[in-house]
């Protein structure tokens, strides 16, 4: 059953008349307009960094610039993805700087996957729901988070939306939905998926020339990704491997039985659950209401879904970023269930009954979230992301630590700040262990050097104890080093 459009608002003086003539447009591009400034200060007044994975990218871009071997296969080691390592190229270039810049596109990427999920939701049910998705996006503090700390995932989920959107505003669109899901399909594999469907939908009415160039482009991602693996390791499935292999060792494969309730356990973490449950009335109710307005939606929340459950088949981490597209969807169902009435023609008994119901989620949502958020936590979460770096780079740059770099490796107790400390310290792969790492290589190159301790009780939440296979006792300095430097976090013994 389709639901008619929105009928003109009614006529009248004074500032409320005045707020209704303003078009839709001119509030999205006000609102794009506050985002954006208030992305701006956020990354002004939080000097953040780039997380684990992402310094990995630039630590293999700074490799491929000085033409050294990529090591791919160190401890611990994040999945490579080939549009973060060619993106992080030129911003090697820049120097120290060249992190922060990268938290500044990551940040930027933010306010473009709003943009974008303000339009899914305006093409599909209008620009209140639209706006409504957006909002809720922004409140949801796991995604500027994660933004925060140069995540890829952000600019990923930007693509995507995009390549939805502009599929549901022209249908069968082509080439501009292509280039948007090939270039996520080389941040993640999970767009493989995404990309190989929309090739099966618009291949079945293009002419014979038009599905071989499409279907060169959807190629490209996991031919790229084999031929780096391959080139780089000899292995061409190196990254399925690879990332199977720490999965294990870290604990987090699950398997398929893991699935329903981490499915539900992780969507409630990103969405809260107000959001969950509006997206599930939201669903039900566009689907009555609009089914010809949904299948983009339902299709992104099914691969989503999908691609969780393969994750999970293949024995790889079973974590909440691999349902960061479903969640989206929620979201924008969210959207539906709180301001979908607007469909509905003025007068309608259903559509009052739906805005009453509307409100009443709202206040469900609000108690919720006033009765839980902790503003105070978050700010001293970005605060701890910019002091940690500084005191990393204090105690590290200390005239007897460098001189102890000369004479050893730096160890570290586990694997989670060898990326930081090789950026800081510009050091090779090899030159950086983790006491954490049983290998005889690694334990020979930590007898002496440099051994990085780590003191303060949020760095130890973060970068020691958070890992539950290793032994806490591997942040103690070994035997026979002396300390030499201290700063907020860290300390440094040196033993040559």
């Amino acid at each position: 059953m389709e639901s008619a459009t929105l009928t003109r608002p009614g006529t009248g003086t004074g500032w409320a008349a005045r707020l209704r003539a303003v078009p839709a447009t001119g509030w999205a591009a006000g609102g794009l307009a506050v985002l954006a400034a208030a992305a701006l200060a956020g990354y002004l007044v939080y000097p953040t960094f780039p997380n684990y994975d992402s310094y990995y990218s630039m630590l293999w871009a700074r490799e491929v610039l000085h033409l050294q071997p990529l090591s791919f296969d160190g401890y611990r080691t994040p999945t490579e993805h080939p549009l973060g390592i060619l993106f992080a190229i030129p911003l090697v270039l820049l120097g120290d700087g060249g992190d922060r810049v990268l938290v500044f596109f990551t940040v930027a990427s933010f306010v473009a996957l709003a943009a974008g999920l303000y339009r899914l939701g305006r093409l599909s049910f209008g620009p209140l729901v639209g706006g409504v998705g957006a909002a809720l996006l922004c409140t949801r503090f796991d995604f500027p988070f994660l933004a925060v700390r140069g995540y890829i995932d952000i600019p990923y989920l930007a693509l995507v939306v995009w390549a939805a959107a502009f599929e549901v505003e022209r249908p069968r669109r082509g080439l501009p939905v292509f280039l948007l899901l090939t270039a996520a399909a080389l941040l993640r594999p999970e767009a493989w998926i995404l990309i190989g469907l929309y090739w099966l939908w618009f291949a079945w009415r293009a002419p014979w020339r038009a599905r071989f160039g499409y279907a060169a482009l959807a190629a490209i991602g996991p031919l790229a990704w084999a031929l780096l693996d391959w080139r780089v390791t000899g292995d061409p499935l190196f990254s399925l491997h690879h990332t199977g292999d720490t999965a294990e060792e870290l604990g987090r494969a699950a398997g398929l039985a893991a699935v329903p309730s981490s499915t539900q356990e992780f969507l409630i973490r990103l969405d809260k659950l107000p959001v969950v449950a509006g997206g599930i009335a939201g669903g039900a109710l566009a689907l009555w209401y609009a089914p010809r307005r949904t299948p983009m939606l339902i299709v992104l929340f099914l691969s989503g879904v999908g691609t969780f459950v393969a994750v999970a088949v293949a024995g790889l981490s079973v974590i909440q970023r691999y349902l960061l597209v479903p969640s989206l969807v929620v979201m924008v169902f969210c959207g539906v269930a709180l301001a979908g009435w607007t469909m509905l023609r003025r007068g309608s008994r259903v559509r009052t009954v739906w805005a009453v119901g509307a409100v009443a989620l709202v206040i469900f949502g609000v108690l919720f979230t006033a009765l839980r958020v902790n503003v105070s936590k978050l700010d001293s979460e970005l605060r701890f992301r910019g002091d940690a770096h500084a005191a990393l780079e204090r105690v590290l740059r200390t005239p007897a630590v460098k001189a102890g770099i000369r004479c050893g490796a730096v160890s570290t107790p586990t694997h989670k700040l060898i990326p930081d400390v090789r950026w800081v310290a510009d050091l090779g792969a090899g030159r950086v262990v983790a006491r954490a790492d049983t290998s005889r290589a690694a334990q020979q190159a930590a007898r002496r050097g440099v051994a990085l301790v780590v003191t303060g009780r949020g760095a130890l939440a973060r970068q020691v104890f958070v890992d539950s296979t290793v032994d806490p006792l591997v942040n103690l300095p070994p035997a026979g080093f002396r300390r030499v430097a201290t700063s907020a976090y860290y300390a440094a013994y040196v033993r040559c």
